[in-house]
């Protein structure tokens, strides 16, 4: 059995990982990757690959919105926003985490 790098992991929590991201202060594609790299002391990257369709996905579905700004290095981005829709889905997909989360723990725990 080959064990899960934790990038195979990332793929299902996108999502959720972005939303969270979102919810503390709106930003741009490469400052969502860099602040979930930092949080978990480089344990998870976002493949910038795949968080741009993502991106997509969320605007598409009303979870976020998204709006052309200014970086602090005087670049043009577009800055990404949650929204009422996207934080509730945020609370929905947290609490389904943790109860999966809580469950695969029970089954690990066993001996």
């Amino acid at each position: 059995m080959a064990i899960r790098s934790p990038t195979d992991a990332l793929r299902g929590s996108l999502d959720l990982l972005v939303l969270k991201t979102l919810s503390l202060t709106p930003m741009h594609g490469w400052g969502i990757s860099q602040h979930v790299q930092q949080i978990s002391d480089g344990v998870l990257e976002v493949n910038q690959g795949s968080l741009y369709p993502a991106l997509q996905r969320l605007e598409k579905d009303g979870l976020i919105t998204s709006e052309w700004g200014t970086t602090d290095n005087n670049r043009r981005a577009r800055y990404y926003r949650i929204t009422a829709s996207g934080r509730k889905a945020l609370g929905d997909e947290m609490e389904s985490w943790r109860r999966f989360a809580a469950g695969l723990e029970a089954v690990l725990r066993t001996s």
